[in-house]
């Protein structure tokens, strides 16, 4: 399990944070309905020659939860920003996955921060996006948050299982459940898929074009929640070499396929 012991305040919401190794910086960026601990296999195969920065996005892991917490797109790339500043970074190399992807695109097309390289992969990040169980949720939030707890326990193993290829471990189905257990984490796993809108997407997917960085996007060949070829389109839009596929991989690639993400990244350290 990677350590989050540091906790910064970003426009009221607590952030938790780690770091690990030597290096120059780069920072890890987590998707939907996960957490920093999907980097947990990641970064020790990095930490010997990166600084790897990781934290749980607003709402999320062992971030502060809260009734009325606006834990949505527009918030992550604001707390992006406020890390950065933190952290005293310039050019970090970026690493992102699902909403953490949306979260680089958005700080890079809007709040002006700049990568020295990005390694993003199944994105969220060109219409349309968003499951059918989002769309039901968005619809009816208050019946889902009180739901008896089994029943929610279930058909959030469930939910987790369809983003890897492959069946996922118990370990990996407790460490991703543990954040949505609860009162707290229970209205806060719907909340934060109440409040999904492809309106932050489509706010930046017009200013698309090749950024001022190298940029890497591999995907999940068989990822049921964001189809391969959006990896496809997305390349052709912000970089200059195709999209590249990981075979018998989902979109849960840090489960399915942690080693295609190493490869990807150290590629670039070389």
């Amino acid at each position: 399990m990677l350590d989050l012991p540091y906790r910064t305040i970003i426009e009221g919401n607590t952030v938790r944070w780690g770091k690990a190794g030597n290096g120059p910086p780069l920072v890890a960026i987590h998707g939907t309905p996960f957490s920093s601990q999907v980097w947990r296999r990641i970064v020790p195969q990095l930490s010997d020659r990166r600084t790897v920065y990781y934290f749980d996005l607003v709402g999320y892991g062992l971030s502060e939860m809260r009734e009325g917490q606006d834990v949505s797109l527009s918030v992550q790339n604001k707390a992006l920003a406020a890390l950065f500043a933190e952290w005293g970074l310039d050019r970090p190399d970026v690493l992102a996955h699902d909403f953490g992807g949306a979260t680089a695109l958005r700080a890079y097309y809007l709040n002006g921060l700049r990568y020295s390289s990005m390694t993003i992969f199944d994105a969220v990040a060109l219409a349309p996006w968003g499951s059918a169980l989002v769309r039901h949720v968005r619809k009816h939030e208050s019946a889902f948050s009180g739901m008896p707890d089994y029943m929610h326990r279930a058909l959030l193993r469930a939910y987790l299982q369809t983003a890897a290829h492959n069946p996922l471990s118990e370990e990996a189905l407790e460490i991703y459940s543990a954040p949505w257990l609860g009162p707290t984490g229970q209205a806060a796993f719907y909340r934060q898929i109440a409040q999904m809108d492809q309106k932050f997407t489509d706010e930046i997917e017009g200013r698309y074009g090749q950024m001022e960085c190298p940029v890497t996007v591999l995907w999940g060949r068989n990822d049921e929640w964001i189809p391969f070829e959006h990896g496809v389109t997305l390349a052709a839009l912000i970089s200059d070499a195709e999209c590249i596929p990981v075979p018998h991989c989902g979109h849960l690639v840090q489960e399915d396929r942690p080693e295609a993400i190493v490869a990807a990244v150290l590629k670039r350290f070389a």
